[in-house]
């Protein structure tokens, strides 16, 4: 589905509303496999984490399937409004009507990829609350659609649709951006899929001038507290 940049409050939260435990138990089994921004998120988590043990929250982490590719020294937690199969570091929560939390637990490293899109008019402050649960030296890393793309599609479930340097200056407000680079770039404004496309960009962690604006499918952003 294609859609402007712009989507007024009220429509947004709206959509929001609209798409809840019932539509998420089932839409959430289409990305139950480890596609490219997963991995490629897993790959950045490894990285930032080194071979330090520490807490992990996924904020909106569907399936789960984030867990099978992180290493062991990463202690997984993870918030869904539908959890699939509950466990004791799985907790089904609408985070649009409860703040993000889990127990009193600070985290080490927040993760909220392909979560954004779908907060409606509580960007500003979900970002507040995942700094609440951050620890001081903690990480925490965000993808964002790039809807400037030459292809933009936008999901039937998106609302919060904006221009990424609005999101960039609002995300600013509670974090300091450490880096930003593009999950992916794409002539098509879908995941690489093909195994050339997947082993061109799953290294990338570089802007490129004039290129990236118009083909980078989403951005990934590493952040600290402020």
């Amino acid at each position: 589905m294609h859609q402007s940049v712009s989507a007024g409050p009220i429509i947004s939260q709206q959509i929001a509303e609209s798409h809840k435990r019932d539509f998420w138990i089932k839409e959430n089994q289409k990305s139950a496999l480890p596609y490219f921004r997963l991995r490629k998120c897993g790959r950045i988590v490894a990285a930032i984490a080194g071979g330090r043990e520490g807490d992990l929250l996924d904020v909106g982490c569907g399936t789960a399937t984030l867990m099978c590719l992180l290493p062991e020294n990463i202690h997984y937690f993870g918030i869904d409004i539908a959890i699939h199969n509950p466990a004791d570091n799985l907790r089904e929560a609408d985070i649009l009507q409860t703040p993000i939390a889990f127990d009193d637990m600070k985290f080490d490293l927040v993760v909220a990829q392909g979560l954004f899109e779908y907060v409606g008019s509580q960007q500003s402050e979900k970002f507040r609350e995942i700094a609440q649960v951050l620890r001081p030296d903690g990480t925490f890393i965000v993808s964002y659609t790039n809807f400037g793309h030459r292809d933009s599609r936008a999901f039937e479930a998106y609302s919060n649709i904006r221009p990424l340097r609005d999101f960039r200056a609002d995300l600013d407000r509670s974090f300091r951006i450490r880096r930003s680079f593009p999950a992916a770039h794409n002539w098509y404004g879908g995941q690489p899929r093909g195994r050339a496309a997947v082993a061109v960009n799953m290294p990338v962690t570089a802007n490129i001038p004039f290129f990236s604006p118009k083909l980078a499918v989403e951005y990934f952003f590493v952040c600290s507290a402020r």
